[in-house]
């Protein structure tokens, strides 16, 4: 049975009343791949009634009241996806599809949807407490700058008018809150629960928090923006995080308290192993279901976190860089109970998480002490105390394989072959390549300038031409022929025109063009972004070049797939602009040939005909015949 969705199931379900209705911008799919999903299963498993209002009309209050007054509180999430990047692509263009709506129309949620959403709660009932959390709050709990507007906003809280704010993956929060406010605690005095944000107009009552710098310091000092980045990014985890206080004048502050541990596999279990129905509410079957359960309907997540700790990436802020994951038996129930679904053609499409072979803490301290402030696991060089093992993963896998009815067990999660590069134990190299691979593995190098490698917090690109060279040779030795597809950026802070060739020149040696590139996309609360809106890096201070003008961007592009006809202009400004024309030309390794007619292309054809001529063999005249004999 789904959560409610609508008064006339509410009443069905026996309930006058939610005791909170959960208002998100993505369609209602109850599957544990999706927050609202997980967030209501929980809260019902503690004894919560709750209702889903999923997508409401934005444009005035009436769907919002459509479910009437929760008893204790609201709680609203974008979805899956931030809005924004839901919405519009790197260049500011609207996309044309939402994979998280009905039909995947695009337009069945607002920008900024935490913010209207909750706009719209705070109209229409003043005194229930609302709740905010998701990605896209959870990435804007402090000040943080906004790509869309070029500038930098205040906490999500305020902008929303929320009560608090529950950021990361929010099981543990979310059940501490619901139980305060059962037990009659008014939500403004709910400032004790790990992993919440919330506003204040003293910070007396505080013991030993950090001080960021002011709002109005960081909107006029971008300096000062990086400092408050890296305070942050150094207390986001559990054992070591403290209490971090924003300043918006004199009564006015935004409260963030530590982070929660991380959930134990007994937890994390738990949490999956919850009634969900695994399908889109049966409302939408009519307008063609919702896209973006295809690929998760018959996939596992087995993990959480990363500590690969991409510059870029926003999970080390949402999730945090300690591994949590679930149990092989979990696992193994989960997918036996996919082979009874009729439409299991039995392909398991994932086993993963945000890193697939990351499963472990990256050392034994972490369960302790937590992550190091100021160094990264894997990055410049691994640290000596990374433990490298794919032991457990592999078991898991081999166990999957043998569930009668399951045909393949791929993985689609992210690969990270430097972690897997590390493993002096070749078995799951080879039974990946033999087993888990649909023809093409999907990795993610980034680039192959380690100048811009260092800047977003990869791997140099020795290890991964390395990797290539070992994935070739084991699947020669099983006899596949099975391809590498590499994840490449364009116009990462670091990356200059210099680099944007380097990187062409690669393609062009490997034999290979991009059919999508990624522009770096300037997402809230990555260090990258700090990066690319301060053109300091917050871990030296130091200044970073930062590609942002819309030709540049396009010029960097462009040289990733200078094969394109459409892309022959800017590719020839490119390189002029780069001092590159030497790739201009005849010669095998040149990217462009010179244009019709011009000097450079008459010069060129006439020093091909003269190399062309001295490797030509002589002619075997009677005069050169005895011009040899008389030498002799």
């Amino acid at each position: 049975m789904f959560l409610p969705a609508s008064r006339e199931e509410m009443q069905a379900q026996g309930m006058e009343e939610a005791d909170f209705i959960l208002v998100s911008g993505d369609a209602y799919v109850d599957h544990p791949s999706f927050g609202t999903a997980i967030i209501g299963r929980l809260l019902q498993s503690h004894g919560f009634r709750v209702a889903v209002l999923a997508q409401p009309d934005w444009k005035d209050t009436v769907d919002i009241q459509k479910l009437g007054r929760p008893r204790l509180g609201f709680l609203v999430t974008g979805g899956n996806i931030d809005s924004m990047v839901n919405h519009y692509t790197v260049a500011k263009k609207r996309r044309t599809t939402d994979a998280y709506s009905p039909g995947g129309v695009m337009g069945k949620r607002p920008d900024r949807a935490t913010v209207v959403y909750s706009q719209l709660v705070k109209r229409a009932y003043k005194d229930v407490p609302i709740i905010i959390g998701g990605v896209e709050a959870s990435l804007r709990r402090m000040a943080h700058y906004d790509y869309w507007r070029d500038k930098v906003n205040r906490s999500i809280l305020l902008d929303a008018q929320a009560d608090l704010l529950a950021y990361g993956m929010a099981e543990r929060s979310i059940v501490e809150i619901a139980e305060a406010l059962d037990a009659g605690i008014p939500v403004r005095e709910i400032t004790f629960v790990r992993g919440t944000v919330y506003h204040a107009k003293s910070l007396d009552s505080l013991v030993d928090p950090i001080l960021l710098p002011s709002y109005s310091e960081i909107i006029t000092d971008k300096r000062k923006y990086a400092e408050s980045f890296l305070l942050q990014n150094r207390n986001n985890d559990f054992a070591q995080g403290r209490v971090l206080a924003e300043t918006y004048g004199d009564n006015s502050h935004v409260v963030q308290n530590a982070p929660q541990p991380p959930l134990t596999t007994g937890e994390f279990d738990r949490v999956y192993s919850l009634p969900y129905e695994r399908a889109p509410h049966p409302m939408y079957a009519e307008v063609g279901g919702i896209p973006a359960i295809e690929e998760v309907k018959f996939s596992l997540i087995a993990n959480r976190g990363c500590f690969g700790g991409c510059h870029f990436c926003a999970l080390t802020f949402h999730q945090g860089r300690i591994m949590q994951k679930r149990s092989k038996k979990s696992l193994v129930a989960e997918a036996e109970a996919f082979t009874h679904d009729p439409d299991f053609k039995g392909y398991i499409h994932d086993v993963g998480g945000p890193t697939a072979n990351f499963r472990n803490m990256s050392c034994q301290k972490q369960a302790k002490h937590g992550v190091c402030k100021d160094k990264q696991c894997m990055t410049p060089e691994p640290c000596s105390q990374l433990q490298v093992e794919h032991k457990e993963y592999l078991d898991i896998l081999r166990a999957l394989r043998e569930i009668p009815k399951v045909k393949k067990v791929f993985i689609r999660s992210g690969i990270r072959f430097d972690y897997l590069m590390l493993d002096k134990d070749d078995s799951f190299f080879n039974e990946l390549c033999e087993h888990h691979i649909s023809g093409q593995l999907k990795v993610a190098p980034e680039h192959v300038s380690d100048k811009v490698l260092e800047k977003m917090g990869k791997t140099r690109h020795a290890v991964y031409d390395r990797f290539v060279e070992k994935y070739k040779q084991v699947n020669e030795r099983l006899g596949k022929k099975q391809f590498l597809v590499p994840y490449l950026m364009s116009s990462h802070p670091g990356c200059g025109l210099k680099e944007a060739v380097e990187l062409a020149e690669y393609l062009r040696d490997i034999r290979h063009t991009p059919q999508q590139v990624q522009d770096f996309y300037p997402t809230p609360s990555t260090l990258s972004t700090c990066m690319y809106h301060t053109g300091l890096d917050p871990m030296t201070m130091r200044p970073v070049y930062v590609p942002k003008t819309q030709k540049e961007k396009a010029m960097q592009r462009a040289l990733m797939q200078y094969r394109y006809p459409q892309n022959e202009k800017l590719v020839r400004e490119a390189l002029a602009l780069a001092g590159r024309e030497d790739l201009v030309g005849f010669g095998e390794k040149c990217l462009l040939r010179p244009l019709k007619g011009s000097q450079g292309a008459r010069q060129q054809k006439c020093a091909q005909a003269q190399e062309k001529e001295k490797r030509r063999p002589k002619k075997k005249t009677i005069r050169n015949i005895h011009k040899k004999a008389g030498n002799r």
